[in-house]
């Protein structure tokens, strides 16, 4: 989440942009809606307390002197409202009314992120938490997946960092002890059983400590059988959950939010689009296309429209400051994939041919060997059906691509829940062009990762195992870059190995800002930029024009 990509939009809200004012709130209500829900655990006052947020920052936008600084502001504000909607709700009627809540936040979580195995334990141990553990576990998830900083999160809950240090130990310490009766009660031993005859099914601190005695004393309850993955480390990469269709309705028209929303409107510049668009899930906002009800996508830019003025997504990764270019661009890594032959490049068959696929292992170049040149292909913007944000964890899951512009495919390989050789994703339905333009992120895959495991990469250790491509491929980036030029389906194809893709319609600015990052401002090495500009850009692995019923089937090395 980078604040400085919003630095332009934040000034041009303060000066009365209305525009500017819509894209502040369409891509930060999923950040407010997730710490508000993880911290009051669904209840139903999230609604109120993460709309009143959105209009306390509405309303005093106008004092935010640096917009550098608005991220560790808003989070501020959404915790005084979770303290104060607390400090005015009794006890009694806190778990009233929880209690008639359908599906508490946790729930929400292992729906709609699909998560599975650990992840899924996680989720569902934050139940376990008190009041106070909560709100504090929902600035640290977020800081653990790259949201937030420590300097904030302690800002927010308003002590010091060393403090701050003390009682997220503390908050990990009772989450896991949470995992661990997770973890007992979906195979409960007869003792246990017994216990929890006399439990009403509500999560509280008093029966914590009493599964958690039994467990600690229990050989069966208390023997994990497997490897029990930190926390932290299960947290990386998870995304912010969308924020409902259902719950956005009511935050719009709200008898409380409509009159706020008309007294806010004669300073603050709120609009009448600001309220239309919180009926949308606000994930899903990317350039060049409106949503309408459910999710549908609608495209309202004809290509020869000017690209509009694109708000980077505050779920998209981190973009670090770039370097300074050189003077004159280096000469291309010779370390690039060695290509197969591109078709016919005949004169009379321009227009036939297309690229090369990506179908040889590439040496890794020099970590400070900086990139060529990236050429910039015209962008109008791309649709996607996951959202501005999609996470794919699942053989199966897809996500259609549409429009024309860049893409980020980032990696997520999760050795230690099934290690073994990857079964690549597939890119299907082709129509039009797809280019692999350059790869990013500071690292590849098989780059090492800690300082104190030599064997430690990103694509597992000599503990859990490793994720292995398949012989031929191409070693993937933290970061793969693409460039559709009309519609295309990305699918998992998770087989041998667990491994998570998370899909971002991004921009030519922020591409060439990552490949230039370098081993300087803490990567591990500058990134590999493959694009020519031309049609001899290597196209991916497993892609056809084709819609198999099988996407895994779609042969490597393919050409189109």
């Amino acid at each position: 989440m980078d604040t400085q990509a919003w630095r332009s939009t934040i000034a041009a809200a303060q000066a009365g942009d209305r525009q500017a004012l819509d894209e502040l709130v369409e891509g930060w209500l999923p950040l407010v809606y997730n710490i508000v829900g993880r911290a009051l655990n669904g209840h139903a006052d999230v609604d109120d307390v993460v709309q009143e947020t959105m209009l306390r920052a509405v309303d005093n936008l106008g004092s935010l002197r640096d917009p550098d600084s608005f991220r560790s502001w808003l989070v501020a504000i959404a915790m005084r409202q979770i303290r104060d909607r607390a400090r005015r709700r009794t006890p009694d009627r806190l778990a009233d009314s929880g209690a008639r809540e359908a599906a508490d936040f946790a729930e929400l979580t292992v729906l709609r992120l699909q998560l599975e195995g650990q992840r899924r334990e996680v989720a569902e141990a934050v139940r376990w938490l008190d009041d106070e553990d909560r709100q504090l576990l929902s600035l640290w998830w977020l800081e653990v997946a790259g949201e937030l900083t420590r300097r904030e999160l302690a800002a927010a809950v308003g002590i010091s960092r060393q403090h701050a240090a003390v009682r997220v130990q503390r908050m990990k310490e009772r989450l896991e002890t949470s995992r661990g009766i997770v973890r007992a009660l979906d195979g409960a031993c007869p003792d246990l059983r017994e216990l929890t005859a006399r439990w009403n099914g509500r999560p509280d601190s008093v029966w914590r400590k009493r599964l958690a005695r039994h467990i600690r004393g229990c050989g069966y309850c208390g023997d994990t059988r497997e490897s029990v993955v930190p926390a932290e480390r299960l947290l990386v990469g998870i995304a912010l959950v969308p924020v409902p269709v259902g719950f956005a309705l009511a935050l719009a028209f709200g008898g409380k939010t409509a009159a706020a929303a008309t007294a806010v409107g004669a300073s603050a510049g709120w609009s009448v689009k600001v309220l239309g668009a919180l009926t949308k899930p606000a994930v899903a906002m990317t350039a060049g296309a409106t949503i309408v009800a459910g999710g549908a996508y609608v495209v309202v830019q004809t290509p020869d429209d000017p690209p509009p003025r694109v708000a980077a997504s505050p779920t998209a990764s981190p973009v670090r400051p770039a370097t300074s270019s050189p003077a004159a661009p280096p000469p291309k890594p010779s370390a690039s994939p060695s290509p197969s032959q591109s078709p016919s490049a005949s004169p009379s068959k321009k227009a036939d041919v297309y690229g090369t696929v990506v179908d040889a292992v590439d040496q890794a170049p020099d970590p400070n060997a900086k990139p060529a040149a990236l050429p910039h292909r015209p962008e109008t913007g791309v649709t996607s059906t996951g959202g501005a944000h999609a996470t794919m964890n699942h053989r199966g899951d897809s996500v259609t691509l549409s429009g024309k512009g860049y893409v980020l495919v980032r990696w997520q390989i999760s050795p230690q829940y099934r290690a073994g050789a990857l079964a690549m994703p597939t890119w299907t339905g082709l129509k039009g062009k797809l280019f692999h333009v350059a790869s990013g992120g500071g690292r590849r895959m098989d780059d090492p990762v800690s300082s104190t495991d030599p064997s430690a990469t990103g694509m597992g250790n000599a503990t859990v195992g490793y994720a292995v491509p398949p012989p031929g491929t191409q070693q993937m980036w933290q970061n793969e870059y693409f460039y559709v030029d009309g519609s295309v389906t990305l699918t998992v194809n998770e087989r041998g190995a667990d491994y998570g893709l998370s899909v971002f319609p991004t921009t030519w600015d922020r591409v060439e800002q990552d490949v230039l990052t370098g081993p300087p401002e803490g990567a591990r090495r500058y990134g590999l930029v493959r694009d020519t500009g031309d049609d001899d850009t290597p196209v991916p692995q497993y892609v056809t024009r084709a819609t198999p019923a099988d996407p895994a089937t779609v042969p490597q090395g393919s050409r189109v």
